[in-house]
């Protein structure tokens, strides 16, 4: 008869995740063994927030929930952030936290905090593990984790139930569910066709939804029968290809994108998540009509009306059932890319963050798969960096956390082993995740890290510029990118040119080794960025 931490593992290895991330404690070891004994690998993480950052971007990218576990108390704890990110992030994670024993538990007080109630504001469920149901539990939290919109469950697990004989189940469902989405019926959808066709400018607003059906040709599709203009927030990116001539560009809650949404009569939001927006009332005027694969319970966008499904039958239906548009997106859409250009092009006395994004996104492959830190140099990735395909660009947006670059990094290695990786950071971002540099090493997962390196934290520089405040409190400087690299048995260098980010890109690519690149970049145009592209 199995024992609990072989179910769970049995599970977790069934339902597409071969492995599991964290930084154990005592109560994790026979979970880790029956992990062992499966051939499933055991990721050393340095740090807990990065091992659950980790394991959510692989639930983003595989569909399959990431796990991540850490030790109780302390570990517990510093792992929220992970937690948060798989909450705000729309990311299907599965969070195991030891526990003692039930007698400790209940007379302990040292180690002990109530981490069900830590986490229960950022969890779609958590559970406390009993041998006798596990199997429900277990099937319960994947479908909960993966769920539109899917995020994390939490599994307090008790030293006393590890090695417990598992429960049997008379009737045992499968492990994660078998959806039969039906085909929309035409009549249905008439009063949705018939808005769609009386408009003569209707512009399509994606996010993250457009992913969790994997809808992605059908996005396109549809754009391609209206003849409309694509914007998609900034973790869509890649939903339709970004050399589509009816791409426009990123969603970023700023005055020039109004420039060409109002000059459209209908916006059509498709698997648009109000997370993914800025937090601040809608500015349209315009009619909206929404689809999405579930309600909308904030009203933040006031679509008139939603049409709730399966998107990729839905956006196919449409298509087929829609009337070819007037073709006005192309030129609008690429009217809007050379504005955002302009806007970019500030003057700089060194090598601009924005030229070097050009550099990285001409030097590397077209199948490289991004990450990107939050920061002041994200705007700008955010823009540059074009991706061609779905999860192609990942990065922090619902919670925009800072030290994300690098786990998720590692995450799209494990997902794609036969790709370049590229992390974009800030160097504060870096030195917040840095010691995972040891992890790509020990691991054998090669990534290469770009570092915008402006000695500060731009971001908060920028805010202090525009309030009138000088700057106080944010100098990063004096980081030997190279030396801290090779201590961690990893490539690096420092580069300040065109030139010499070319080459290093290169050096990298041709070693298939961790490589850390060192970017030093003049930030002095960030703020006539920031007021060109986005509301402060």
């Amino acid at each position: 008869m199995s024992t609990t931490v072989e179910v769970m593992a049995d599970a977790f290895k069934e339902a597409g995740t071969p492995f599991i991330v964290g930084h154990p404690g005592g109560e994790s070891v026979e979970l880790m063994e029956a992990a062992r004994q499966r051939d499933m690998r055991f990721l050393l993480m340095k740090q807990e927030t990065a091992g659950a950052m980790l394991a959510a971007t692989w639930g983003e990218i595989t569909g399959a929930p990431g796990v991540c576990l850490s030790t109780r108390g302390p570990g517990a704890a510093n792992m929220v952030n992970g937690a948060a990110y798989a909450y705000l992030d729309r990311a299907p994670l599965i969070m195991i936290t030891d526990r003692y024993s039930n007698p400790a538990h209940e007379i302990g007080l040292r180690q002990r905090i109530d981490q069900r109630a830590i986490y229960e504001p950022l969890v779609k469920w958590g559970t406390t593990i009993d041998a006798r149901t596990i199997r429900s539990q277990l099937r319960r939290a994947m479908r909960t984790a993966t769920a539109a919109a899917p995020g994390a469950v939490q599994f307090d697990v008790p030293q006393s139930e590890t090695t417990k004989a598992a429960g049997e189940l008379a009737a045992e469902p499968t492990l994660l569910p078998n959806l039969l989405h039906p085909e929309p019926d035409r009549a249905g959808l008439k009063s949705l066709t018939d808005r769609i066709n009386s408009s003569r400018k209707p512009i399509i607003l994606a996010g993250l939804g457009v992913f969790w059906d994997k809808a992605s040709a059908e996005l396109v599709a549809l754009a391609e029968q209206l003849g409309a203009p694509v914007l998609v927030t900034s973790k869509c990116k890649g939903a339709i290809p970004e050399d589509h001539p009816l791409r426009a560009g990123c969603i970023i809650g700023g005055l020039i994108e109004r420039n060409l949404v109002m000059q459209s009569d209908l916006i059509i939001t498709v698997g648009l998540d109000a997370v993914e927006l800025q937090p601040k009332p809608w500015p349209y005027t315009i009619p909206v009509v929404s689809l999405a694969a579930t309600p909308s319970l904030d009203a933040l966008v006031p679509a008139e009306v939603e049409a709730i499904g399966n998107l990729k039958i839905l956006l196919k239906s449409l298509a087929d059932w829609c009337s070819a548009g007037t073709g006005w997106g192309e030129k609008s859409a690429a009217v809007f890319r050379q504005d955002v250009v302009n806007a970019l092009n500030t003057p700089s006395k060194g090598l601009s963050p924005q030229r070097a994004m050009e550099v990285a996104r001409a030097a590397l492959p077209r199948e490289t798969i991004a990450t990107c830190d939050a920061g002041a140099s994200r705007l700008l990735v955010v823009q540059k960096w074009e991706s061609y395909g779905p999860r192609e660009f990942l990065t922090s947006n619902g919670l925009g956390s800072m030290g994300y670059a690098v786990p998720g990094a590692l995450a799209a290695r494990l997902a794609h082993p036969d790709r370049p990786v590229v992390a974009f950071s800030g160097d504060g971002g870096f030195l917040m995740a840095i010691a995972e540099l040891q992890t790509a090493n020990r691991e054998g997962l090669p990534i290469i890290v770009i570092v915008f390196d402006d000695e500060q934290i731009g971001l908060i520089r920028i805010k202090q510029e525009l309030k009138g405040l000088p700057p106080h409190g944010i100098h990063v400087g004096g980081c030997d990118w190279a030396k801290i690299a090779q201590g961690f048995g990893v490539d690096g260098t420092v580069v300040d040119s065109e030139n010499g980010l070319q080459d290093a890109i290169a050096a990298a690519l041709k070693s298939s080794r961790t490589t850390v690149i060192g970017v030093r970049i003049d930030g002095s145009g960030y703020v006539d960025q920031f007021n060109a592209l986005r509301e402060l």
